[in-house]
């Protein structure tokens, strides 16, 4: 899978994800990025890839011409996001649709935002990661990336660890233990694992499984189950 991204600060790539288990898979090939510098596609002297606002306000606006420059350079642009608060908000079934595809455009506003004509015309779709606004697309753009690589076959190593995470079935993940089996804070309370996870009897922790995960949506996600 390639990843081309479209940005001002092409050095901010790949940050965390050349690290651990993304590192790992850029390592093997398993993905790939190129990171565009808008700048680079400005036609005059200065660069410029901003401008004031039609209408008057505050800020300036990324200009059209720039970014259909960049856009048109990339060999094989696949599917174009434009990360944006207005947009259809990621979520797993989003991830997996886009782990599928074979190459990815993102676009990193700055600024007040893209003149609306560019993204109309060369037909990117917004995408938001949450109801707040960064100072930038760049880190939204990572955390795009991050939740399609993870799903690139072999990155993982466990197929099943992939399918019982959070929203893989419509709930959230049931809660996890480890060792040791007799854990004593820094209060001097002792807490215990539940004793269902130490029996062994794999049909009743896989019903314990299920049972927390629906308790635990029908209490912090109940438009999950409304959804379902």
């Amino acid at each position: 899978m390639r990843f081309n991204l479209l940005t001002l600060f092409p050095e901010m790539f790949p940050g965390p994800l050349g690290l651990s288990l993304s590192g790992r898979a850029l390592e093997d090939g398993k993905w790939a990025y190129t990171a565009y510098n808008i700048r680079d596609f400005a036609t005059d002297k200065h660069k410029t890839v901003d401008d004031t606002p039609f209408g008057g306000g505050a800020g300036m606006v990324m200009r059209p011409d720039v970014i259909e420059n960049a856009v048109k350079a990339i060999p094989d642009a696949g599917r174009l996001l434009y990360m944006s608060p207005r947009g259809r908000v990621l979520d797993q079934a989003l991830a997996e649709e886009l782990a599928a595809l074979p190459a990815v455009t993102i676009l990193c506003g700055r600024y007040e935002g893209v003149d609306q004509r560019v993204l109309d015309a060369c037909g990117f779709e917004e995408v938001s990661i949450g109801d707040y606004v960064l100072s930038g697309g760049e880190p939204a753009a990572m955390i795009v990336m991050d939740s399609c690589i993870r799903l690139l076959q072999g990155v993982m190593g466990n197929a099943e660890t992939v399918s019982e995470e959070s929203f893989s079935n419509g709930l959230l993940e049931y809660p996890h233990y480890t060792r040791p089996a007799e854990w004593t804070d820094a209060q001097g309370q002792t807490h215990g694992v539940p004793e269902v996870l130490r029996g062994g009897n794999h049909a009743a922790i896989a019903k314990w499984r299920a049972d927390q995960s629906l308790a635990i949506t029908a209490a912090r996600r109940p438009d999950l189950l409304k959804k379902g």
